[in-house]
């Protein structure tokens, strides 16, 4: 929080009524706490867009096991001042921080559109790998990283990641059979590129494809390289978490005898 302060006139949360103290040590902090059920992260961000009562002309995505590079700052404080009329957002990269070690090796480079002019964003309707998109102008790109670090332990992490691993079964699914929105808008050359090779995954067989994309990252991309948390990085996150999310688009198709047309009504009825 102390960070966005260095770059953010104004800071709001939305709280999906969390039982904890965030809100208290938000609102202590200066931020502007605003409560709204949640659906899902796409939902949850399109509802701050177009209800928050944001002032600002350029807004920053965040989430919470983020922060931005004192440089970052920099660069953000020496651009946005001299501008062209057209330009409606930036990427920046992502550097991922895992049990304490950057992970270098391995994974390529994550070029991610987060900030952008509040009049021409939305957030694409997806249950996985949702992108802020722009309905138009150009896309800039800032050269310093923001940092993805958790700080919670491998117990909450591998929770999580069940959970996201449903989320990316139905949007596997979802994509499968043609059932995701899409919309021709801008969302950065990289997120282009992201989507291609998702749907090249999708067209692999289950199971085989998360072994075979551990194997392209740990060993051939080096993710070696990084050790005891590179290894468990790319085992936990590139293979098991992969796997589990094979495993529950395994489950629904065998529940449903394969069967596409009784697949996709479930798939229509309950998430669509």
């Amino acid at each position: 929080m102390n960070n966005a302060l260095k770059f953010a006139k104004e800071i709001f949360i939305i709280d999906s009524f969390s039982t904890d103290k965030t809100v208290e040590i938000a609102e202590k902090m200066g931020a502007k706490v605003y409560k709204h059920a949640w659906e899902n992260y796409s939902k949850q961000f399109n509802w701050g867009l177009q209800n928050l009562p944001i002032t600002t002309e350029w807004v920053w995505r965040m989430d919470a096991d983020e922060y931005l590079s004192d440089e970052l700052i920099a660069e953000l404080h020496k651009k946005l001042p001299c501008l062209e009329d057209d330009v409606n957002g930036f990427t920046a990269p992502c550097r991922r921080i895992f049990m304490g070690k950057y992970i270098k090796h391995g994974i390529l480079p994550l070029i991610l559109l987060r900030l952008f002019k509040i009049k021409n964003a939305v957030c694409e309707n997806r249950y996985m790998d949702e992108h802020i998109q722009l309905s138009e102008g150009i896309i800039g790109e800032l050269e310093c990283p923001f940092y993805d670090d958790n700080l919670n332990g491998l117990t909450w992490w591998t929770n999580k990641h069940n959970g996201y691993a449903t989320r990316e079964a139905i949007d596997l699914l979802l994509t499968e059979y043609n059932l995701n929105e899409e919309s021709i808008v801008n969302s950065g050359e990289h997120s282009a590129t992201i989507r291609r090779k998702k749907l090249k995954y999708i067209k692999m067989p289950l199971f085989w494809r998360a072994f075979g994309f551990f194997i392209l990252r740990y060993i051939f991309r080096g993710g070696f390289l990084d050790g005891k948390e590179g290894f468990l990085w790319h085992f936990l996150q590139g293979f098991w978490y992969r796997s589990l999310a094979d495993a529950k688009v395994y489950e629904l198709k065998k529940q449903y005898e394969w069967d596409e047309a009784k697949i996709k009504a479930y798939l229509k009825e309950k998430y669509l």
